[in-house]
């Protein structure tokens, strides 16, 4: 079992006076760690000292910023093992997907080391004896909120991105994912000069006392309901807020696609990571032309899943995080039946112990219903057939989040028509994942502000200074 400790200024073991947590497996409920709670005047301190680091790293040079994320990535690289153990053991990941999500993270710092040092700010043209020019320069303090879904590959965006542009970075990971946190901290720490990286631990009072304190920029990747909560405090504070929220993100199946491959692409986005992804499909519109033939073929793709705890070899669906996100999933599912959906598989809690739910195929749903409309997070497949591709974008566009959508289309004229009708920050046509490297998206609506991911991150977590400078008098210097 591992015991966590926080870093505050530079000082391993400091504060958790607010008392501890434990975290349990969620495929045995088997104790996993021990969690000090940071208390908010913890977490004052911990600006307060971030604040005191925050001047020396911002005059570091940036090829020295890089070259000390270069050596914090292969810092995280030596300890890739153990924090894709901790990724499985503590929210149920299976161990193939979880070093994957380490390997993600890995390449992202990796990336911004490369980056950082390349970004320039921009001469301007003004009178003849004068110097104007603008130049980019860190925010200051940022705080880092991250999510228990990938935990790795997310933080390790947030936190390169702001470390290699010169911030120093108050670090707080989910309380359902502290271990793996931990571990990644330590490793950043170990190539980072004291008191630039801090770590603070605990539920969701430590994260709303750290967005309502006076630093520079808080970056989330989370929940709405969350998200908007942190938006209010940076209203109040004056803090700059980067949020990745919620989504249900859609998946348009057209006439003419093989029902087959579009079950393929379907399982694959609403089953992944047992459904806990940001951009994982959350609702199916289908045509009615092949939707009998493509249920059959996701029933069968649902069935077909080995599932188990995430640390067993060959294991394709694990648990959820825990049972109360369980709950949440299944009263969503409970709640469409209800109403007169179908399922067709799945649907049922399992017996012994954890936080399982089976793949779940539920038929005959409307758009109007929760378990459409709203996020569930969970691995469930709702289908709504439709008479129309038209039908289908304009279901697809009607929703509260703006993340992500899918198309699956033999027809460019449609599929042209999906990317620029459709009101999210990705579009992705016949791939439900995928894409080129630095590809960065600005969410919409319920699903967040401010680039993620991609060099654009590197802005965000910057601000621009400009200069004018002109010789005493008119004169020459």
């Amino acid at each position: 079992m591992y015991t966590v400790a926080q870093l505050i200024g530079g000082v391993w073991g400091a504060g958790g006076e607010g008392g501890e947590l434990v975290v349990r497996d969620p495929a045995d409920d088997s104790p996993v760690a021990t969690v000090p709670v940071a208390t908010a005047d913890e977490v004052g301190k911990a600006v307060e000292a971030a604040r005191g680091a925050a001047a020396d790293w911002a005059a570091t040079d940036p090829a020295e910023r890089a070259a000390a994320l270069h050596r914090a990535a292969d810092a995280v690289e030596a300890a890739a093992d153990e924090l894709a153990a901790a990724t499985t053991a503590e929210m149920g990941k299976p161990l193939d997907d979880a070093r994957g999500g380490v390997a993600a993270g890995i390449g992202t710092l990796r990336q911004y080391a490369e980056l950082g040092p390349l970004r320039g700010g921009r001469t301007l043209h003004g009178g003849h004896g004068a110097l104007d020019f603008m130049t980019p320069e860190p925010r200051g303090v940022v705080a880092a909120i991250t999510p228990w879904n990938d935990p790795v590959a997310v933080s390790c965006g947030l936190l390169g991105a702001a470390l290699v542009t010169g911030n120093v970075v108050l670090y707080k990971p989910s309380e359902r994912t502290p271990v793996t946190g931990w571990l990644l901290a330590r490793a950043l720490d170990s190539a980072l000069p004291a008191g630039v990286l801090s770590l603070l631990t605990g539920g969701a009072e430590v994260g709303a006392a750290l967005a309502g304190q006076e630093v520079d920029v808080v970056a989330h990747v989370g929940s709405t309901a969350t998200g908007r909560a942190i938006a209010a405090a940076g209203a109040r504070t004056g803090a700059k807020v980067l949020l990745e929220n919620g989504g249900s993100d859609p998946l348009v199946i057209d006439s003419g696609v093989d029902p087959v491959w579009a079950a393929d692409q379907a399982a694959l986005g609403c089953f992944a990571n047992a459904g806990q992804i940001c951009v994982a499909v959350e609702r199916i519109y289908v045509h009615r032309d092949v939707a009998e033939d493509f249920v059959d073929a996701l029933v069968q793709r649902a069935e077909a899943l080995t599932v188990g705890p995430g640390r067993e070899p060959g294991t394709q669906l694990g648990p959820l995080v825990d049972r109360r996100h369980r709950d949440h999933v299944h009263g969503q599912v409970t709640a469409a039946v209800a109403e007169g959906a179908r399922i067709r598989t799945g649907g049922e809690l399992p017996d012994g112990p954890g936080a399982f739910y089976p793949a779940t195929v539920v038929a005959d749903c409307r758009h109007e219903m929760a378990l459409v409309r709203e996020e569930t997070f969970g691995p469930v497949a709702p289908v709504v057939v439709v008479d129309s591709f038209s039908e289908g974008l304009r279901c697809a566009a009607d929703s509260p989040y703006g993340l992500a959508a899918t198309v699956l289309t033999g027809s460019m004229s449609h599929a042209h028509r999906a990317w620029r009708d459709l009101p999210v920050g990705t579009v992705k046509v016949n791939a439900v994942f995928g894409g080129a490297p630095g590809g960065a998206a600005q969410p919409r609506r319920g699903s967040g502000q401010g680039f993620g991911y991609g060099p654009e991150l590197l802005d965000e977590f910057s601000t621009v200074k400009t200069v004018h400078i002109e010789a005493p008098g008119g004169g020459h210097w």
